[in-house]
């Protein structure tokens, strides 16, 4: 693990800055380690994931390994997938799902955490607030997620949320799957191969 990853993890498990405004308290979820080549931007973790302690181990998770073609073992491995989201605290539930995350973690954090990930080959965007960090001249989900292409080809793949009040968005574009989906699927897999080789 590199020094500043080191020094980074203990802080970020103890970060408290937004808790005056999480329902739940303050409880950071990610998954980090310096050999990751892959990065998974996502939103917030939910409130399985707060009382988990683990992102992505909810139906969304499923999806989402099933869109990457990966087991479970392998994507909690942190040595393969890195996991920050934009705001690593559950931020609560509004009426239509869960609250945009807290606007004030990404400054505080993020690209701190990204300058210790030295060997991050692959970048997944997933959902809005990732899209508009990553990729912020991108107008929309839809537009960025149109674009694929263009952000593959510079190590950067938009996705939407794999939710399921995500269903009606697939639904409506089946080139999602078709064409999307192998593609990420053949990145993943060509991430995973260059970290086992050393490439």
């Amino acid at each position: 693990m590199t020094t500043a990853l080191r020094r980074l993890l203990p802080e970020l498990r103890a970060c408290t800055h937004c808790e005056p405004d999480l329902p739940l308290g303050a409880k950071p979820i990610f998954q980090l380690d310096r050999r990751a080549p892959i990065l998974i931007a996502s939103q917030a973790p939910g409130r399985i994931a707060h009382a988990k302690g683990r992102p992505f181990d909810d139906v969304s998770g499923d999806r989402l390994r099933h869109w990457l073609g990966v087991s479970r073992e392998t994507f909690f491995d942190p040595a393969c997938f890195a996991i920050l989201p934009m705001g690593m605290c559950f931020p609560g539930t509004g009426p239509s799902g869960d609250l945009p995350p807290s606007p004030a973690c990404a400054p505080l954090w993020r690209q701190r955490v990204l300058d210790a990930l030295p060997r991050i080959r692959l970048t997944l965007a997933i959902g809005q607030y990732a899209l508009a960090w990553h990729l912020p001249r991108k107008a929309s989900v839809n537009e960025c997620v149109t674009d694929w292409r263009d952000g593959l080809a510079r190590g950067l793949l938009p996705l939407p949320h794999p939710s399921p009040r995500n269903q009606r968005w697939l639904k409506d574009r089946p080139w999602f799957e078709a064409e999307v989906l192998p593609a990420l699927r053949l990145a993943v897999a060509a991430a995973l191969a260059a970290r086992d080789t050393g490439r």
